[in-house]
């Protein structure tokens, strides 16, 4: 996580986008940090290539590219395609994510204590280099996890204004992914 940081402390907002619209319009912002939450195997490596071109850094969503296994050999293909970092909701994926050496960040999702303390038992098993939680108007388990793991928080999805995003920095997230645009150049 360390290798993005410094993009996320100039501006702790992190494009995700979700279809081909999204690109022509994230490349003209000033957001560096894009979550690639669509893809296909066959338009992958275009899309990350055009994303970094203009200076993005750029995490896939390994559970939302067409095509693609969810397993140690779509990783490789993903390095392959030039990505900085690999989204996962799969724990077992972590350890073959960092030993390619790109980024591992594990998304949770927030439904009840019970995926709270699972959560926080997997961030402590698997290592990530940082953790999305969703929702992200969690507000009191964004403060909860950031006291217990020590691993960088990012928190997405319910974002819907500029609020929610002072709310979730100031419990220690370090930063928001959203695919509201006009978040985007907040």
């Amino acid at each position: 996580m360390s290798r993005i940081i410094e993009y996320l402390d100039e501006n702790p907002i992190i494009a995700a986008i979700k279809d081909k619209e999204d690109i022509e319009y994230v490349i003209r912002t000033d957001v560096k940090v894009i979550f690639m939450l669509f893809g296909s195997i066959l338009t992958i490596k275009d899309v990350v290539y055009k994303l970094k071109n203009a200076g993005k850094k750029v995490y896939v969503h390994i559970d939302l590219v067409d095509g693609l296994g969810r397993d140690e050999e779509a990783v490789k293909f993903l390095k392959g395609a030039g990505v900085d970092g690999i989204i996962t909701t799969k724990p077992s994926l972590i350890k073959s994510i960092k030993n390619e050496g790109l980024v591992a960040i594990q998304r949770l999702f927030m439904l009840d204590s019970r995926s709270l303390d699972t959560g926080i038992k997997s961030i402590l098993d698997e290592r990530p280099d940082a953790v999305e939680i969703m929702p992200g108007l969690a507000s009191k388990v964004i403060g909860i996890i950031h006291k217990k793991i020590n691993i960088p928080v990012i928190v997405g999805g319910l974002i819907c204004d500029k609020t929610d995003i002072i709310s979730a920095l100031s419990n220690g997230a370090v930063a928001i992914s959203t695919s509201k645009r006009d978040l985007w150049e907040e």
